[in-house]
Parts: structure tokens; sequence; C-alpha cells
């Protein structure tokens, strides 16, 4: 590879990088071409990409922290998920694709700092969605109040009606 062809690639995964929050590692022996495509059309649907790379070049496009935190994984044919914003979806694509396609072998994930291996992986493949988790924590917060607001509706509606009921009471009486 020309230097100058590898510098526009070690920019392009600089980009890449500085998008992407989680980061997941694959060995994509064994795929084909319109296979790393179906792979890459699903994860693009939340907004992750999916690239081949050498690996070599990715330890050059990484900060020190990073090439530090990955390099036991960049060994051998390496894809790399590049998600810049929920870590559960591409999880997710991943492991449906390994259900349903053929099966990809995860090395690794880098989720927020950390790294994470094949079951923690699974354990995120698993969650719910960012979204549906904050509504359920939404919902929580608000359950409570919502509670106490028909409490005390309740009671004043109560109180409403046995002035009501008392009112009949002295009108009958009084003729």
């Amino acid at each position: 590879m020309a230097t100058a062809k590898k510098e526009a690639t070690i920019e392009e995964l600089r980009q890449q990088l500085a998008g992407a929050k989680h980061l997941f590692f694959t060995n994509y022996t064994g795929l084909t071409v319109a296979e790393i495509t179906r792979l890459r059309t699903q994860l693009r649907k939340d907004g992750n990409s999916y690239a081949v790379v050498k690996n070599s070049l990715f330890a050059r496009a990484a900060d020190a922290d990073l090439k530090a935190a990955v390099e036991e994984f960049l060994a051998g044919p390496t894809g790399v998920v590049f998600a810049p914003n929920d870590p559960v979806s591409p999880a997710k694509a991943l492991k449906q694709f390994s259900d349903d396609v053929k099966p990809v072998t995860i090395k690794a994930a880098y989720v927020d700092g950390k790294i994470y291996d094949l079951k923690a992986v699974a354990v995120l493949a698993s969650l719910p969605p960012k979204a549906e988790l904050q509504a359920k924590l939404l919902g929580l917060f608000v359950s409570p109040l919502r509670g106490l607001a028909g409490v005390l509706a309740a009671n004043s509606s109560g109180f409403v009606r046995v002035l009501s009921a008392r009112e009949k009471q002295l009108a009958e009486t009084a003729s």
C-alpha cells in the first residue's frame, strides 16, 4: 500500500474513532462479501458502521489509551463496529446476524472506555434499547406522583359526594 494511501486510511480511521463512543472488534473469517454487506446494512439502521481494518493502521490511528486497551485484540482478521450512540444496538445487531445468517466471532467491545469480553457483549445484546430503559426509569419516577394525585383527587371527590349526600338528606328532612 502506498504511503499516501496509508495516511488517507489512517486519517479516515481517526475520523471514525472520533465519532464513535463504542467499538466492537470482530473476526470476519468465513464471511463472504455479501454477508459483510448484509451486516453493514443491519448496523446502519441504528447509525453504526462496520469496517474491515488493517491492524497496524488501526493501531496508528488510535490514541495511546485506546491502543493500549485494544492492542491484544488487533490480531488476525479484524472488523470493527463504530457505534456513535448506543452500545446496545450494535450488540443486538451482531447477535441477530450471528443467529440468522452466520456466526460472527466477537473478540471484544470497547464501551465507555472499558474493555468487555464476549459474555458482557451478550448481556448488552439482551438489554432493551436505551430509549426504552429511559422510558421505564421515567415511569418509575412518575408513578408515585401519579398515585399521590389519584389519592388526593379521590379524597376531594369523596368529600364532595359526602357534602352532596348531606345536602340531599337536609333537603328531604326539610320537605
